[in-house]
């Protein structure tokens, strides 16, 4: 499992190791039962603190991603992908009417924002 950091991101380094493990468990890069590194391991990897891969793997866990059996690691959770995806639509959907309603205090326009989101959505893919 590949994770790269981008100090250059506004999002804070826990949350980008999150959103990595996610999307390799949703696109079946890493198989449930499989073993996650350890905490510290991934810390290293990373040059991050360990206090931010703890933070990145209890909040996988929270959300039902993983497990940990105390002494023996974290592991992927076995997931029905139809329900994690229908999770994260609405988390997305959240986020959306959240943009929308400070799109909405500015003046901005529809296509304004669906310009600014579709920049987004490329930039991304980078």
């Amino acid at each position: 499992m590949k994770i790269l950091l981008k100090n250059s991101s506004e999002r804070p380094i826990y949350e980008q190791i999150k959103q990595q493990v996610k999307e390799n468990i949703l696109k079946g890069h890493v198989t449930p039962g499989e073993h996650l590194p350890s905490m510290r391991e991934l810390a290293q990897d990373l040059s991050v603190s360990v206090i931010t891969t703890k933070r990145a793997y209890e909040d996988l866990e929270k959300d039902g991603f993983v497990f940990t059996i105390r002494g023996k690691g974290t592991f992927v959770k076995e997931q029905d992908s139809s329900i994690l995806k229908e999770k994260q639509f609405i988390v997305i959907e959240s986020l959306a009417k959240s943009m929308s309603k400070e799109a909405k205090t500015i003046g901005m326009t529809l296509s304004e924002l669906q310009e600014i989101l579709s920049l987004i959505y490329e930039e991304d893919d980078e």
